[in-house]
C-alpha cells in the first residue's frame, strides 16, 4: 500500500513533509545501516519504526507549529488577513479594501466600521476583519478554482510545522552524530570499508541537515508565508465581486439548428 495515499494534498506537503525533513538524519541511518538485501525482522521493524516515527513527527510538528502561530501573531500585531485589511496598512490599495469590506458587509449582514469608528476602536474593526477572513477561508476551499491560495497556504504550513519541529530535529541530529562518532570510534570501520562508508554519508546528511535547520527555518520565515497567505486570502474577494459569465444558450442553439435543418428553402 503507497503510504501517500493516506494523506490528502495538503497534510502531505504541509505535515508530511516536514516531518521527513525532521527525521532526515534518522531515517537515512535506517536506510543506510541496516542491510535491506532481504526483508528479515530486523526489516520489519525498521519499517514499522519509520512509519510510526512519520506519524508522530507530524502530528506533534502540527501541535507546536499552532502553538507558535499564535505567539507569531502576538508579536507582529494580529493574524495576516486581519492587519492587511487595516486602512492603516498599505500592503493592498485603499480601493480594492473599501470595495472588500462593502461585499463583505453585506455579505455578512453586518455593518463595516468606518474610518473613524476604526481609528476610535481598532479591536472592535479587528473583530468585523476576523469575521471576513472566517467567511473567506470556508469559502475558498475549492483548490481548483483557487489554486494561488491554496500553494499560499500550503507554503506557509509547511514552514510552521517544520519551525514546530526545529528543536526536535537538531536533537535527533546530536543523536544520530553522537551515534555515529560512537561507532566508528569502537569499531574498525574507515571510510574505505563499506560501512565506514556509509556511516561517514549519514554524518555527512547530519551536518547538511543542521545547516538547513538553523539557517533556514526561522519566524521571519514564517511570517512572509503567512503574509503572503493573508494577502491573497484577502484578494480571493475579487473573486466574488466578479459577474459570472452568462451561460451558453445551447437550448436556443439547438432549436434554432433543428429548425433550420427542417424548414424548406425559401423561393
Amino acid at each position: 500500500m503507497d503510504v501517500f495515499k493516506l494523506f490528502d494534498a495538503y497534510s502531505l506537503r504541509a505535515r508530511l513533509f516536514p516531518a521527513i525533513i525532521a527525521a532526515a538524519p534518522a531515517l537515512a541511518a535506517l536506510a543506510l545501516l541496516i542491510s535491506w538485501k532481504s526483508f528479515e525482522l530486523s526489516n520489519l521493524i525498521a519499517t514499522l519504526g519509520i512509519l510510526v516515527l512519520l506519524f508522530a513527527i507530524a502530528d506533534f510538528s502540527r501541535s507546536r507549529g499552532r502553538a507558535l502561530e499564535g505567539k507569531l501573531y502576538a508579536g507582529h500585531g494580529g493574524m495576516p488577513s486581519i492587519t492587511l485589511f487595516r486602512r492603516n496598512d498599505a500592503t493592498l490599495d485603499a480601493g480594492s479594501k473599501d470595495r472588500y469590506r462593502e461585499f463583505l458587509a453585506g455579505t455578512l449582514g453586518i455593518a463595516a466600521p468606518t474610518v473613524q469608528e476604526e481609528n476610535t476602536d481598532q479591536g472592535a474593526a479587528d473583530a468585523f476583519y476576523g469575521q471576513c477572513g472566517n467567511w473567506l477561508r470556508q469559502n475558498t476551499r475549492d483548490t481548483k478554482k483557487f489554486p494561488i491560495l491554496f500553494s499560499e497556504n500550503v507554503t506557509y504550513g509547511f514552514r510552521r510545522n517544520l519551525l514546530g519541529v526545529k528543536v526536535l530535529a537538531l536533537c535527533l541530529n546530536i543523536i544520530i552524530v553522537a551515534l555515529c562518532t560512537f561507532i566508528l570510534w569502537r569499531t574498525s570501520w574507515t571510510i574505505d570499508t563499506p560501512m565506514g562508508n556509509k556511516t561517514t554519508v549519514v554524518l555527512v546528511v547530519a551536518v547538511a541537515h543542521a545547516a538547513y535547520m538553523l539557517l533556514a527555518v526561522s519566524r521571519a520565515a514564517v511570517w512572509d508565508a503567512s503574509k503572503a497567505y493573508g494577502r491573497e486570502l484577502i484578494l480571493s474577494t475579487e473573486a466574488f465581486l466578479t459577474p459570472a459569465k452568462p451561460a451558453r444558450k445551447t437550448v436556443a442553439r439547438k432549436t434554432a439548428s433543428k429548425a433550420a435543418t427542417t424548414t424548406p428553402p425559401g423561393p
